[in-house]
């Protein structure tokens, strides 16, 4: 049988940053595993999605994991639910800043994760790095990401596994930002190699609770 084939993407910068730790370790990824597939999107809302769908019609991927910034987590957070919405606190890098806009329009309000985030991140803590389940990717292009991967998944290519991930700041971006934490981009590169492992080892995602309260 085939070795699986795995497309990994982050985002060029955004929001005034002069660097993207999601590409940047995705990047130093795939210099480690060359088999990997590893595509810089757009910070744009209609931009990402046509990227990202491009990427999957010409790799044909088995497995996805989209990765973005969230600056202020502490640690790496898969996304368990993406949600059909888009509201921008901030205009995207074409300018665009849509309000209570659907990524996809008459789509689901949300959908799941195909990856098996528990699992993901019991694999980050024995590591040592990080991690929690996150129960929300924002509103912004991450988001937009996230749905529209699900959405390729649900319609038009089922046997496609994929989700999202979101990283910390690296910390050259909060050198003069007093308590905003950073993970250096080696150690979340190390982070998404043992992600893309544990989504290619793990089908069934672990019974165990990573709810929250509030």
């Amino acid at each position: 049988m085939d070795d699986p084939t795995v497309l990994i993407t982050g985002f060029e910068p955004f929001g005034g940053e002069r660097t993207n730790p999601s590409w940047d370790a995705v990047r130093e990824l795939a210099e480690r595993d060359p088999s990997l597939i590893a595509v810089e999107l757009p910070c744009a809302f209609d931009a990402s999605a046509r990227a990202l769908r491009e990427a999957v019609e010409r790799h044909r991927p088995d497995l996805v994991v989209c990765v973005g910034q969230a600056g202020g987590r502490s640690g790496v957070t898969p996304e368990r639910v993406a949600i059909n919405l888009a509201d921008a606190r901030i205009p995207d890098n074409d300018g665009a800043q849509p309000i209570d806009v659907p990524v996809v329009e008459g789509g689901p309000a949300a959908y799941f994760t195909g990856l098996p985030v528990k699992a993901c991140v019991a694999a980050l803590e024995e590591a040592g790095i990080p991690a929690s389940v996150s129960h929300t990717a924002g509103t912004f292009v991450c988001n937009h990401v996230f749905y529209a991967l699900m959405h390729l998944v649900a319609t038009d290519f089922p046997d496609l596994r994929g989700g999202f991930v979101h990283v910390p700041f690296a910390p050259e971006q909060v050198a003069d930002r007093e308590g905003v934490p950073s993970l250096e981009v080696s150690r979340t590169a190390d982070a998404l190699g043992l992600i893309v492992a544990t989504c290619l080892s793990t089908t069934d995602d672990l019974a165990i609770s990573t709810g929250t309260l509030s």
